[in-house]
Parts: structure tokens; C-alpha cells; sequence
């Protein structure tokens, strides 16, 4: 994924690969509200949906938990499988994790089934557990 620069259109490119996401869930009917800030210090961001979530559940083979999967490896997410979506944009699978990976910090927080799950990474690499 070639992102353009370490500019703001590097950082535009990386907003727009999440914000994308949730421009999916909204499009299929899982999401009614996408909220992005763009903080002061213009290098940083917050992209918040009231969607599904990424799924929090620990992999059966990997033993990891799908948010690590999804946020650290290429063509981990699910949204081309099955009946998912029906409508999608984005990268196939390696958006957010290539976004990860070039993100000095990148904070997941999921709201999941009346519990919040969150975690934290440093150039895609996990700095805490869910």
C-alpha cells in the first residue's frame, strides 16, 4: 500500500483506510453514526462508529485475539468473506494492519456486547494485551 509521504497526505491516506471501515458498516446497515476528530497537534486522529466492533474473540489456531490478528496481519479481516458485506471498499485485508504498521501509536477501543476491550501498539507491534 503506497501511502504517498510521511506528510499530512501520508496521514490523510492512513485516516481515510479506517475511516473506510466504518464507511462499511454504515453502508451495510451496521452502522448509523461515524465521528472523526482531527486533533491539534495534526498528527493524530480518532475515527469512532457505533458498528459491530472487530471482533475481540481469541483465534482457535492462532491463540491470538482477532483484533491483534486484524490489526498486525496482512489479509486477516474478515470482510470479503461470505455474506459480511455486500458493498466495500478499501484494501482486501491489509488496510488496517498496514496502517498499524506505519502508525507511530494506534489505540483500538472496541465496545462489544456491553464491555469495552482496548489495545494499545507502537509501528504495529502490541504494547498490551486486550
Amino acid at each position: 500500500m503506497y501511502i504517498g509521504g510521511t506528510d499530512l497526505y501520508g496521514l490523510h491516506h492512513l485516516l481515510w483506510e479506517i475511516v473506510d471501515n466504518a464507511v462499511d458498516e454504515a453502508i451495510n446497515g451496521f452502522a448509523t453514526t461515524i465521528e472523526v476528530t482531527l486533533h491539534e497537534d495534526g498528527q493524530s486522529a480518532t475515527v469512532r462508529d457505533n458498528g459491530r466492533g472487530i471482533p475481540v474473540d481469541v483465534h482457535p489456531i492462532e491463540k491470538r485475539s482477532a483484533l491483534e490478528l486484524i490489526l498486525t496481519t496482512l489479509h486477516s479481516g474478515g470482510k470479503f468473506e461470505g455474506e459480511n458485506y455486500s458493498r466495500s471498499g478499501g484494501l482486501h485485508g491489509v488496510g488496517s494492519s498496514v496502517v498499524n504498521a506505519l502508525s507511530t501509536e494506534l489505540v483500538a477501543t472496541i465496545k462489544k456486547d456491553g464491555r469495552r476491550y482496548q489495545q494499545s501498539y507502537r509501528q504495529g507491534v502490541p504494547q498490551t494485551s486486550v
